[in-house]
């Protein structure tokens, strides 16, 4: 019941943005989304995590979750995977200022670590990555990418389709009718997991290399 009068709001909100300036339909969107309660990860968290950057936005980044410091800060990747982003972004020639980063869940979903106070990161469900979904919807309607950059398998198949696969198909451009352009690569987080410095170093390497990819066809965008 909660999640079909959630849908019916986002369509409403969505519907009104005709009516209503850009700055006026976000401020609304994130209002509304403050106060959800559609799944139970409002429960344990403290706040919702929206996106951050200008909109529209040429590029929109979009990972699966806040983690333990972005939901304390209320800002997207603000923690080690988004220092790591930014230097990746850095490398590929790609601003941070020039593009939106958000997650498909807007709640930090964790579980206490055994014998301390230390949260651990828990993948979401389908059922609350669904219940996110018109609230990832209104985002990309206010950013309006030419590309949309899903960073890891939960923004993927949440967002591009449950058959695509990040190993394979990691920096290829797929249709979408969320964006112009569509891609996925790994989230950073998976980097920082490494096994040792090469491997790190390696994996780090091929993410900047899908970055680049991005970063080519808005060049040859804009020179067209």
């Amino acid at each position: 019941m909660m999640r079909n009068t959630l849908h019916l709001l986002c369509k409403t909100l969505v519907a009104s943005r005709k009516f209503l300036s850009l700055q006026s339909f976000k401020i609304n969107v994130l209002k509304n989304a403050a106060g959800c309660r559609a799944c139970d990860l409002w429960k344990n968290a403290t706040q919702t995590v929206f996106g951050e950057g200008p909109s529209p936005a040429k590029i929109m980044f979009v990972g699966e979750q806040p983690g333990d410091q972005e939901e304390g800060a209320g800002r997207p990747f603000v923690g080690p995977a988004g220092r790591l982003l930014d230097r990746a972004l850095e490398e590929a020639g790609i601003g941070r200022s020039k593009v939106y980063v958000t997650n498909v869940v807007k709640h930090f979903k964790w579980a206490a670590a055994e014998g301390g106070k230390r949260r651990i990161h828990k993948k979401p469900r389908g059922l609350e990555i669904q219940a996110c979904r018109p609230w990832i919807e209104a985002e990309i309607r206010i950013v309006r990418p030419q590309v949309l950059v899903c960073l890891g398998a939960t923004a993927a198949q949440a967002l591009l389709g449950k058959r695509l696969r990040v190993r394979t198909q990691r920096g290829q451009f797929v249709s979408s009718e969320l964006a112009p352009y569509a891609t996925a690569t790994v989230h950073p987080s998976s980097i920082l997991r490494a096994q040792d410095d090469a491997a790190r170093q390696a994996q780090m390497a091929a993410f900047v290399k899908d970055l680049k990819k991005t970063a080519k066809l808005l060049r040859s965008k804009q020179e067209s």
